[in-house]
């Protein structure tokens, strides 16, 4: 088990978005994460650790507490990569941008580096791209994005986007493999980022992640998100036990062979733990 020596961040790889900014490839999810002393904590464990890459949302209800947590870290704004997500109950026309604003004050800040649509909501998803758009080329948002997308989703905004989605950021792990999205957004150069990338712990007694585990001296939750790194994917664990946020990055001293692939691969079994976006039309 990997053991992060004091003063020894781990510096994570970058991944260039179509937009040309650089977005570090291991972040930390703050869904659910609502208590003042854990939020804290477990962003000081992030910093020291090596993280720089923080993903929040309006639905998430912190990110106030992301904002004084990183104006009080002394950490300077153009060092942490920032994303937000515009809620689905806030996608109408007159409520993007006064929402948005919302967020950056929140957050402590004129601009975010990622901003995404949390949700492709039928028929206002449209009027809200476009918006995403006007928030890109005023300086409001460095890369936009969008999460929970299906490539029939995709397909439908590239009928009426300007500019292409830098980000899809979806649920996707060991057990939810989708190999065709991933191929997908290769072809179409939108990155893919995996979110609830150890699937809620719903397998965590898995025999064979469990062996590939033991085999390289690493834990379950560091196969999984091994996993995610080699599929070329940015990843975004959620955890408030620093702990736990410390071996989740420690994830770039190993690489798995052909045979830990091929195991990893058959696991494959469509298995959901959030929403299903592909009932949306």
């Amino acid at each position: 088990m990997a053991v992060l020596q004091a003063g020894k961040a781990i510096k994570t790889p970058s991944i260039e978005l179509n937009s040309g900014v650089t977005i570090p490839q291991i972040g930390l999810g703050l869904w659910q994460v609502k208590d003042q002393a854990q939020f804290t904590a477990g962003f000081t464990a992030a910093l020291t650790a090596g993280y720089r890459h923080f993903d929040t949302a309006q639905i998430y209800h912190n990110e106030q507490m992301l904002g004084a947590a990183w104006k009080a870290s002394g950490v300077s704004r153009t060092d942490v990569f920032i994303t937000t997500k515009i809620s689905v109950t806030q996608f109408a026309p007159f409520t993007v941008r006064p929402s948005f604003k919302h967020s950056l004050d929140k957050l402590q800040t004129d601009y975010v580096d990622l901003l995404l649509l949390h949700f492709p909501v039928p028929v206002l998803r449209r009027s809200a791209w476009k918006t995403l758009e006007k928030i890109y080329h005023e300086g409001g948002a460095r890369s936009i994005g969008v999460s929970n997308y299906t490539i029939k989703h995709l397909e439908a905004l590239k009928k009426y986007a300007s500019i292409s989605p830098a980000v899809n950021q979806v649920e996707l792990h060991v057990f939810l493999q989708q190999p065709e999205l991933i191929a997908y957004c290769q072809a179409n150069n939108i990155a893919v980022e995996a979110y609830s990338p150890l699937a809620h712990g719903r397998r965590m007694n898995n025999e064979i992640i469990a062996s590939v585990a033991k085999k390289h001296g690493k834990s379950f939750a560091q196969i999984m998100l091994r996993w995610c790194i080699e599929q070329g994917c940015i990843v975004i664990p959620k955890s408030v036990n620093p702990n736990r946020i410390i071996e989740n990055i420690a994830i770039l001293d190993f690489k798995l062979d052909v045979e830990d692939a091929a195991k990893l691969t058959a696991l494959d079994e469509n298995l959901r733990t959030c929403w299903d976006p592909t009932r949306i039309p």
